[in-house]
């Protein structure tokens, strides 16, 4: 009988797939805003309503997470170890870059509790504390923009702050198809999907490639 490993919880899950169709919505919709006359799905209206209503629903989602991974301690997974921190990214990279395309065994074991390997956290810290902060201010800003006039004057306009908006926006586009991508890297194409979507895996599959 195979031995099952349990790595995700239902709530893990849940939040997974919400956020990530959340995610691909606000792309969707916020391409269709800031390029309406190339993108044409639901129109310019319909798409702004829609594109606020799910920041609104990822920012709620967002802070139920928080205090998720703060009460019950799982926030320590996403913060790198500085023991041998050098020596762990090379060894990541190096599969990355070579060892995944030659058959090599992942370095890293996913477990309970430790499921993101150096190179997964230094990218979520990231995410978390830098992209994700920019993309809501800047959110805020050209939400809000006609009411205030001296900040949006002060960050260099409209256009400068679009930009950066759009620019952020296509990094978690890129995020996502690269984690799409890495996601397939497992024993087979679609065992760290099935996880995510069953919450375990065999144990002799645990090798992580994400």
């Amino acid at each position: 009988m195979t031995h099952r490993v349990e790595l995700y919880t239902l709530y893990e899950r849940l939040w997974h797939w919400l956020q990530a169709l959340s995610i691909i919505a606000l792309s969707i919709t916020g391409f269709e805003i800031h390029a309406p006359g190339r993108v044409r799905l639901f129109g310019f209206s319909a798409a702004s309503w829609l594109h606020e209503a799910l920041a609104l629903f990822t920012i709620a989602n967002g802070l139920l997470a928080l205090f998720y991974h703060l009460s019950t301690g799982a926030i320590r997974q996403f913060v790198p170890e500085p023991k041998d921190i050098l020596s762990m990214g090379f060894v990541q990279l190096r599969y990355y870059f070579y060892g995944i395309f030659h058959g090599a065994q992942h370095p890293f074991v996913r477990q309970p509790g430790n499921k993101l390997n150096l190179l997964q956290q230094v990218t979520y810290l990231a995410i978390l504390n830098v992209l994700l902060p920019l993309q809501l201010a800047s959110g805020i800003v050209i939400w809000r923009a006609g009411a205030w006039p001296r900040l949006m004057e002060t960050l260099g306009g409209l256009r400068t702050v679009a930009t950066l908006h759009v620019a952020v926006a296509w990094l978690f586009v890129a995020f996502v198809i690269m984690h799409v991508y890495l996601t397939t890297t497992g024993h087979t194409p679609l065992a760290h999907i099935r996880s995510m979507i069953v919450g375990h895996e065999p144990a002799e599959a645990e090798h992580e490639t994400r």
